[in-house]
């Protein structure tokens, strides 16, 4: 819809997890690259956690679409599966046939994962929302981990998930499998003002835009405040708020636009919320007297002149 008024070939700030627009922070990059170890070296387990909207299954695209041929993925975005229905849908992404019984796709899986292990060929399992798992599919997990030569483990497996995936792994019934983790890693919010407007810049750029001043310093600098660094918020203002600038003509978008899309969305910085917009900020309420606080100023003063 204001593509067109921007200059933009297609909407930079889209929710969905496009891997074309991925910005690498130093945390993605660690992430990555634990990820191409792990699955390289066949070190089994991995885990990746981060907070809602950092990114995990944008990156888990990303790589997953530069993956060797030679490399099979079955990827599992549903956590809220049955034991039965977790088999039932390993199988038939690993294409795991002529089976029936649970003991019966075991057998078969585990010829097929020896077979392509001989061969010098990868197979990965990776699980995304994995906090949602129960432990039963868990304990599953933890089976399928056993599949394993001499030197190396034949299925690669990576879980990744929100914080809450570490207070999973670390509840007592699953010790074995928390202490089969051979790597973790976490995917970071955005640190600073600097790596927001970055990231901005390199999606307006990705979406072909002429230029990347459409945000003002001051407004960049006040999303960052409001999203705590985290991608999709980052999103989600900057697109609501070229969705309002192109609705009011304004070829550059400021703060005051970033404020009002903003407060829409409950994502006020915590020190502003409650406030209605434009409303001052009344200063806080003295706790001691004018004479009580000289008294307190000249008491300072002489234990540091005793000192």
């Amino acid at each position: 819809m204001y593509a067109e008024f921007y200059g933009l070939k297609e909407l930079p700030f889209a929710l969905t997890p496009d891997p074309r627009f991925i910005y690498f922070t130093p945390s993605h990059t660690e992430v990555m690259a634990n990820l191409h170890y792990g699955i390289e070296a066949g070190k089994g387990l991995v885990v990746v956690t981060g907070e809602v909207g950092t990114g995990k299954t944008t990156i888990l695209r990303w790589m997953m679409e530069r993956l060797d041929r030679t490399v099979l993925v079955a990827y599992v975005f549903n956590p809220r599966l049955s034991v039965p229905e977790f088999y039932q849908h390993v199988a038939t992404l690993l294409d795991v046939q002529k089976w029936e019984t649970k003991s019966e796709l075991l057998l078969e899986l585990g010829r097929a994962l020896e077979s392509r292990h001989s061969r010098g060929l990868r197979t990965v399992l990776i699980v995304d929302e994995a906090q949602g798992l129960s432990t039963t599919v868990l304990e599953e997990i933890r089976l399928l981990s056993n599949f394993e030569s001499n030197t190396a483990k034949q299925l690669q497996i990576v879980l990744t998930g929100q914080p809450e995936l570490r207070e999973v792994l670390n509840n007592p019934d699953l010790r074995q499998l928390k202490q089969r983790i051979a790597l973790r890693c976490v995917i970071k919010p955005l640190p600073n003002v600097e790596e927001t407007d970055r990231y901005i810049t390199s999606r307006l750029l990705v979406a072909g835009a002429e230029r990347t001043d459409v945000f003002t310093p001051e407004a960049v600098d006040y999303i960052f405040r409001c999203s705590d660094g985290i991608p999709r918020n980052i999103n989600n203002l900057c697109d609501n708020a070229l969705l309002a600038g192109y609705a009011a003509g304004d070829l550059t978008i400021g703060r005051s636009t970033i404020e009002d899309v903003a407060d829409t969305f409950d994502m006020l910085p915590r020190a502003e919320r409650g406030r209605q917009s434009g409303e001052e900020r009344e200063a806080p309420a003295r706790i001691f007297s004018s004479e009580a606080r000289a008294e307190l100023w000249n008491a300072g003063k002489i234990v540091g002149d005793t000192d």
